[in-house]
C-alpha cells in the first residue's frame, strides 16, 4: 500500500503581514530591469488579462443561507491555456489572487509548458463546513466560471484545502450544466477520472530534487546533508520523504500544531503513516525519538536544506537573520520576502525560488492533461522521468544565468521566464 498524504497546512505561525502581490512584483520588477524591458511592456507583463468575481450561496446543513465570495484571475495566455490552481481558505482575496496567478504565469513559462498563468479561490473556511457544503460551493463556483473554463480555455486544478474530490465534482458541474465534460478541463483529479499518476506527489518529489540538485552544485561533499521541513501536508510530507530517499538526514518536520525534531533523523515513512491514520496532524503522532519543538525553532536549525512547505511570508525580516540553513527551497508560493531574501543572500544561503522549486505539481497536471487529450495513460515511471527532465533542465537553466549575471536564483528565474512570455507577445503582435 502506498503512502497517504496528508492535507494541506493551512495555518502558520504569527507572522508580520505578508502582502504577497508587492513580493511578486517586486522580484518581478529586479528581473524587468536586468533585462532591460521598457515600461510599457512591463505594464502589460504585470497586469492580469480578465478578473473575475463571482458570489456564491450555499444552503448550509442548518438551513441557513450563506453568500461566499469566490475569484477567478488569468494573468497571461501568451503562451496558451490559462492554468493554475484553486484554493478554499478565509485568506482568500482578489489581491492575493492576482499574485498568485501572476506566479503561475512565470512558473508555466519557466519550466517551457504551454500555459499560462491563473488562480483561483473561495474566500471560506472549509474546516468547518461538510462534505456536502463543500460539494454544493464547488458546483455555484464551477457554474459560474463555466463559461471561462475547458481544456483550451482555463485549466484549474486542486490547492490549498482543495483535492481530487474538489476538481470531480467541477466536473461532474460541467456534465450538468453542458450535458459532456473533458477530463482536460481539470488537472489533479481522480485516477479512475482520468488523473495522472504521480501527481499527488508530485509537487513534494519537485522540491525533494530542486533540494538535491542545488546540493550537488554546493559541491560539498564527505556528508550526509540534513534537512528540515516546514509544512506536512501536500507538498511538505511528500518533500520530506523524497528527501530522505535522496540521502538526505531528515532532523525536522513541522505542521499548525507544532514540529518534530531529533538530530538523528525522523522516520519519515512513519511519521506520514502516523499522521493519516490519526487525523493530519503532527500533534497526533504518539510513538517515535524526537523532541516536540516550535516551528520557529524549526526555521533557526543549522540544517543544509530548509524547506518551507506550508504558505507565504514564512522567512521575513524578523527571523531572516536567524536562519541558518544554506540552501532555502521554496515548496510554498511566495514563502520568502524581499527584505528576507537580501537578508539570506547577504548570509551566504542560496534560495532556490517557489516559481522552480515547487513546479513539480504544474509539470505533471501538464502531462496529465497531454495524456487527456491524446486518450492515453502512462504509468508512474514514465510521468516521473518526464517530471526530474523538465525540473532538472529548468535548474541548470536558471543556474547558469545566475551565474552568468552574478545574481540570485530567483532573478534568474523570474528573467528566463519573463523573456519566453515577451517574445511570445512579440510573435503574436500583442507588444512591440
Amino acid at each position: 500500500m502506498g503512502l497517504v498524504w496528508g492535507t494541506e497546512v493551512t495555518t502558520v505561525p504569527a507572522q508580520p503581514h505578508v502582502d504577497l502581490l508587492g513580493t511578486v512584483e517586486r522580484f518581478f520588477q529586479s528581473a524587468a530591469r536586468h533585462l532591460g524591458i521598457d515600461e510599457g511592456t512591463c505594464s502589460v507583463l504585470r497586469n492580469p488579462e480578465r478578473e473575475v468575481a463571482v458570489t456564491v450561496p450555499v444552503r448550509m446543513d442548518d438551513g441557513t443561507i450563506r453568500v461566499f465570495r469566490g475569484y477567478r484571475v488569468q494573468h497571461s495566455s501568451a503562451l496558451g491555456p490559462y492554468k493554475g490552481g484553486v484554493r478554499y481558505h478565509p485568506s482568500v482575496t482578489l489581491e492575493e489572487t492576482r499574485a498568485l496567478a501572476a506566479l503561475m504565469t512565470w512558473k508555466c513559462a519557466l519550466l517551457n509548458l504551454p500555459f499560462g498563468g491563473a488562480k483561483g479561490g473561495v474566500a471560506c473556511d472549509p474546516t468547518t463546513m461538510s462534505v456536502r457544503e463543500l460539494q454544493q460551493l464547488t458546483y455555484g463556483y464551477t457554474a459560474r466560471l463555466l463559461p471561462l473554463l475547458g481544456p483550451q480555455l482555463d485549466i484549474p486544478a486542486p490547492d490549498i484545502s482543495t483535492s481530487e474530490l474538489t476538481m470531480a465534482w467541477m466536473l461532474e458541474a460541467a456534465r450538468q450544466l453542458q450535458g459532456e465534460s473533458h477530463p482536460g478541463m481539470v488537472t489533479g483529479k481522480p485516477l479512475l477520472l482520468g488523473g495522472s499518476a504521480g501527481r499527488r506527489e508530485s509537487t513534494g518529489r519537485g522540491v525533494a530534487l530542486m533540494a538535491f540538485r542545488a546540493w550537488q552544485q554546493m559541491g560539498v561533499r564527505g556528508r550526509t546533508p540534513t534537512a528540515a521541513v516546514l509544512g506536512f501536508g501536500k507538498v511538505g510530507a511528500p518533500a520530506a520523504t523524497f528527501l530522505q530517499r535522496h540521502g538526505f538526514k531528515v532532523v525536522a518536520v513541522g505542521d499548525v500544531s507544532g514540529a518534530l525534531y531529533s538530530p538523528d533523523g525522523l522516520d519519515v515513512n512513519d511519521l506520514v503513516h502516523q499522521v493519516a491514520a490519526a487525523g493530519g496532524l503532527l500533534a497526533d503522532v504518539s510513538t517515535g525519538r524526537f523532541t516536540r519543538i516550535s516551528n520557529e525553532e524549526l526555521l533557526e536549525l543549522d540544517v543544509d536544506v530548509l524547506a518551507p512547505c506550508a504558505v507565504e511570508g514564512q522567512l521575513h525580516e524578523g527571523n531572516a537573520s536567524r536562519i541558518r540553513a544554506r540552501i532555502v527551497v521554496e515548496g510554498a508560493n511566495g514563502p520568502t520576502t524581499p527584505g528576507a531574501e537580501k537578508i539570506l543572500c547577504e548570509n551566504g544561503c542560496l534560495v532556490v525560488p517557489d516559481i522552480l522549486a515547487n513546479a513539480g505539481g504544474v509539470v505533471v497536471s501538464y502531462l496529465e492533461w497531454v495524456q487527456n487529450l491524446q486518450r492515453v495513460t502512462w504509468d508512474e515511471d514514465q510521468v516521473n522521468r518526464h517530471l526530474d527532465q523538465a525540473m532538472l533542465k529548468a535548474f541548470d537553466e536558471v543556474w547558469n544565468r545566475a551565474r552568468q549575471w552574478d545574481v540570485p536564483m530567483r532573478v534568474a528565474a523570474y528573467a528566463v521566464a519573463i523573456d519566453r512570455v515577451v517574445e511570445a507577445l512579440r510573435q503574436r503582435g500583442r507588444c512591440a
